[in-house]
Order: C-alpha cells, then structure tokens, then sequence
C-alpha cells in the first residue's frame, strides 16, 4: 500500500485546506529533512564519537553533549539558505541567530530545543528535537529582526513539531488542523504517513512527573499525586500507573499515542519557582500539538498558548495531556489560592 509522503501531505494542506503557505510548506521540509541528519548522528551513537559532554555550558548553564552542538548547528545550516525565515533562536543560543545578509529572507521565525532529553544520550534512551514556527511581525516593513518580535503567545504559532529518535525515527506535526506523525522510512529516505487524526484520551489512568522532587512541590501537586497514589479506593476511584522518561519529547509522545498526563511543575526551591522548562521551546509547541489532538495544557493556572512572553529564555511550569487530568490539577491550584 502507497503512503502519503510529508511532502504530499504539507502540499494538500496548502492547497486544500489552506492550512500553510508555500514558505511554511518549504520550511517545515528543510526542518524534517535537517532531523533525518540528526536522527542518523543520534543512530551512530559511540560508533560516530557523538557521545559525551563538551567543556562547554549553554545559555541556561547546562553542561552541553556533543550532539547537543552538533544538532544546533545542523539546524542552523540548513534553515539559513533556504530563503524561508527572518531569523531563528535556538535553546542553545543567548540570543536570535539573523539570516546572514548573503542569502534571502523569509517571513517567518523558527524557534528550537535542537536536542530535547539530552541526559538521555548517552544511555540510548528516546531523545528528540522540538521546533515552533512564528509569524514575523515586520516582514513587510524590512525592519531587522529582533528579540521581542520572537515573544508572541502560543496561540500565535503556525507550525510546530517535533521528531523523536527511538526505535523508529518518528516526525509529529501540526499546522492547526490536527496532530498527524510520520515515521522514516530509512531505506528510502522519505517520512512516510503512519499516524492520523492522533486524539488524546479525555480520560487517563497514567501519569508522568519527577518522583524525586516531591518534597518541593506545591500543595495542589502533591494533591493531585497523592489522589492518584491512593488508588481505587480514593478519590479518583482507579489505579494509576506512573512513567517518567526525563525526556519531554519521549512523555508528550506516548500521551500523544495512548493517553496520560505529563506535569514538570513549579516548585519551592530557588530556581524552580518560575518552572524548569522554557515557555518558547518546549512548553508552546508541545502545548500546541496537545491542544490540536484534543488535549489541555496549563501552567497550573493558565492556559499556556495565552501566556505572553516577556524573554527568549523565559522557564515556566507544565501540565499538559488528558484534559480531564489537566483541569482537575488546575482546579486544585484554583481552589489552593482561594482558601
């Protein structure tokens, strides 16, 4: 049986359904085909020598991998030429990284993790790659790009994605008329159409978060926890199972596929008070994807895609997955603030 292609999935969403531009379709191919790369160096592992960590800390003060590197720059070099973006900004990077003068501009903005769950590498655990696409908001005008034209609501998103290297290499995408997932035929080299119309569950009997930080969690996620650790007899009158990969791309993947709860909240300590992951390169685009296939995603409080950005690297909490769960964990935090 014949498989639709990416390509010719991306050129009926602009044709029919006028769900992309002609740039967008273009972008998100150099996009997918920049992830074929890195998933090949992700499969080479030690036999490569992509393995191991640098003498060197990104921008959030995380020691970076090898591949950490290598798979920023690979992003980098195939979205410059292309003609498609005003600029991109990358987890890995301080700043926004400008389309070099010598090649032609595009309309948009590219945001990435190049290499979500990196502390997973070494240890051949599914790792992945995240990727948002913004309007710019002066390409007509030819003014230069800068930092705050990046800082637009979730809800603002044209594209996002992200590929997962695992047993198979995977590609998940939305351009706003649901969550579709193609996997890499790796003898022919095309991402092929295997997943569609991906709906998450309502309901779960699933969740998934860090054990190991409990002692700082805030009340209402210690309530949630202990609801569903209590079982069939408490609250929630079922029992829960738990899974924690400790890499965001392989959780929203299996909640994507079977359902469940994915929470990397705030907490007490110092430098958890605003959340862990970052709002632009993670929290958005997985948002965004949870929300076309059906599911919810807040802060605790408020739904991520309306939280307006005020920097590039700005960290937030995250419960997304099963809406059922989500508005309960956010009608804990609700009732918390009112009592």
């Amino acid at each position: 049986m014949s498989r639709k292609t990416l390509t010719q999935y991306l050129v009926e969403q602009q044709r029919k359904e006028q769900a992309v531009s002609a740039e967008v379709r273009l972008l998100i191919e150099v996009v997918a085909r920049a992830c074929k790369a890195i998933g090949h160096a992700v499969g080479k592992g030690a036999l490569g020598n992509v393995l191991g960590s640098l003498d060197t800390e990104n921008v959030q003060g995380e020691v970076q991998k090898k591949l950490d590197v290598m798979s920023n720059e690979i992003l980098l070099e195939a979205n410059e030429w292309g003609g498609h973006l005003a600029a991109m900004a990358s987890e890995e990077m301080e700043t926004i990284h400008l389309i070099p003068n010598r090649y032609p501009k595009g309309e948009h903005l590219l945001l990435i993790d190049p290499l979500d769950g990196s502390s997973n590498i070494d240890v051949n655990v599914s790792i992945g790659t995240i990727f948002s696409v913004l309007q710019a908001p002066h390409h007509v005008s030819g003014q230069a790009v800068s930092e705050q034209d990046f800082l637009q609501p979730g809800v603002k998103q044209v594209a996002a994605g992200y590929a997962i290297y695992g047993p198979q290499t995977m590609l998940v995408l939305t351009v706003g008329t649901g969550v579709v997932a193609f996997t890499l035929d790796r003898e022919m080299g095309a991402w092929q159409l295997t997943n569609e119309n991906i709906t998450i569950p309502e309901k779960t009997a699933e969740f998934a978060i860090n054990m190991s930080n409990m002692r700082h969690w805030e009340a209402p996620v210690k309530r949630y926890i202990d609801d569903c650790l209590a079982g069939e007899n408490g609250p929630m009158g079922k029992n829960y199972n738990m899974r924690w990969v400790a890499s965001m791309v392989a959780d929203v993947h299996r909640i994507l596929t079977r359902g469940g709860v994915f929470l990397y909240p705030r907490d007490e300590r110092p430098n958890g008070k605003e959340g862990k992951l970052r709002l632009m390169y993670e929290a958005n685009p997985m948002s965004f994807l949870v929300e076309q296939a059906g599911g919810a995603a807040t802060d605790g409080n408020r739904r991520i895609l309306d939280i307006e950005p005020h920097k590039l690297h700005q960290r937030i909490g995250v419960v997304l997955g099963s809406k059922e769960e989500v508005e309960r964990v956010t009608r804990y935090h609700d009732e918390t603030q009112k009592n």
